[in-house]
């Protein structure tokens, strides 16, 4: 039970310094001109999240079933994706947000994780949201939230590009890549 309170207290910091870099962020986008999109499907989203820590916080800690057998090869694989998490982060640098901000006529970014993956973080969050909850046996928690994960994302990431295309030339830097699946993007 200790090690499930340290991983989720950890988890829950990690959000929470996430929503300050991304308020920052989008104060700086927003000074600059930058416009948002999908106000409406953000709510849900935030909702989907915070019901998964809920729902991890009930399944994995009050009905807590002990660690799953492989946890130090799920732990290894969360550790990676954290490290996933911070270079995709730290790629956009300020254009990085929670939210669907987009400064006009800004250069697409491509360095980093966005060299070779259109959504990286949304891969990233996809895979915490199967390999978290099967750390600590938490099967409805995983089922669930990988479901209205993938359901989330089949409105987000299409509204996102939309925007991108609009006021980016998202386009030319992803002239060979259609859709988000395949997530790598072809070699010209």
């Amino acid at each position: 039970m200790l090690y499930f309170v340290l991983f989720f207290c950890v988890l829950l910091i990690q959000r929470i310094v996430e929503l300050y870099i991304a308020r920052a962020n989008e104060k700086w986008m927003k000074e600059r001109g930058a416009k948002e999109y999908g106000q409406a499907h953000y709510k849900v989203m935030v909702f989907i999240h915070i019901a998964f820590f809920i729902s991890l916080l009930i399944e994995g800690g009050a009905f807590h079933s002990g660690v799953n057998h492989y946890w130090p090869i799920l732990l290894s694989g969360f550790i990676l994706m954290q490290i996933g998490r911070i270079w995709s982060i730290a790629s956009l640098g300020k254009f990085w947000n929670t939210k669907i901000i987009v400064l006009p006529n800004t250069e697409i970014v491509a360095k980093g994780p966005y060299k070779r993956l259109k959504h990286p973080n949304y891969l990233i969050v996809t895979l915490e949201f199967l390999i978290v909850p099967l750390l600590f046996n938490a099967y409805w928690t995983l089922f669930i939230f990988a479901l209205l994960n993938q359901f989330i994302l089949s409105i987000r990431i299409p509204l996102e590009e939309y925007a991108l295309k609009e006021e980016t030339e998202y386009e030319k830097v992803h002239l060979h890549t259609r859709g988000w699946i395949p997530l790598f993007k072809k070699e010209k």
